[in-house]
C-alpha cells in the first residue's frame, strides 16, 4: 500500500476522534470486560492513542495481565478503536504530553512516581457517522501480524504498515 494513501486514512480516523476528549476505554478483567471514561491526551493522532492514569489502579492491573483493549468515541460519529495497549513510564514523555487540565484532574504532577502512561497502538478501528447507515470499517494492520485484509460488501478496508 502507498504511503499516500496510508496517510489519507490516518486522516480520516484522526478527523473522526479529534474534538472527542472523553472516550470509553475497555479492558479485560477476571470477571469479564470493564470500561471507564479516559481523557484522550491532546497530541496529533499517528497511529497510537494516549492516557493518563495512575498505577494504584485497576486499569493499570488490567493491563499488566492482557494487552487487548478497546477505545469508543462518541461525537459527530462512532468510532470503535481495537488495540493493544502498554504502560509507559517516561518521564519526558509524561511532561511532553502533561497539562494543567491533567494536573487538576490527577491532583498531582506529572514526575508523581504514580503517575503513568497508557499507549495504545491501534490495529482496527469501526466507525459509522450519524445520520447514515453505512457501517465504515477501517483496519490498520502492522507489518509483524502478517495479516492481510478482505473487503467485505460495503466496508472499507485500509491496511497501515508502520
Amino acid at each position: 500500500m502507498s504511503n499516500m494513501i496510508k496517510q489519507e486514512e490516518m486522516e480520516t480516523l484522526r478527523g473522526l476522534i479529534k474534538d472527542v476528549d472523553i472516550a470509553m476505554l475497555t479492558t479485560v478483567t477476571e470477571a469479564g470486560l470493564v470500561s471507564r471514561p479516559m481523557k484522550t491526551q491532546e497530541v496529533e493522532f499517528d497511529g497510537d492513542l494516549w492516557f493518563f492514569t495512575k498505577k494504584e489502579t485497576n486499569k493499570y492491573e488490567e493491563i499488566l495481565h492482557d494487552q487487548d483493549v478497546n477505545v469508543a468515541y462518541v461525537g459527530k460519529s462512532y468510532v470503535s478503536v481495537r488495540g493493544r495497549a502498554e504502560i509507559v513510564e517516561d518521564l519526558d514523555k509524561k511532561r511532553e504530553l502533561w497539562s494543567k487540565a491533567n494536573e487538576k484532574i490527577m491532583q498531582t504532577s506529572y514526575d508523581d512516581s504514580n503517575v503513568i502512561l497508557i499507549k495504545v497502538n491501534v490495529e482496527a478501528a469501526e466507525y459509522w457517522e450519524t445520520g447514515n447507515f453505512t457501517k465504515k470499517v477501517v483496519f490498520f494492520y502492522k507489518q509483524m501480524t502478517g495479516q492481510s485484509s478482505k473487503s467485505v460488501d460495503i466496508n472499507e478496508t485500509i491496511e497501515l504498515n508502520n
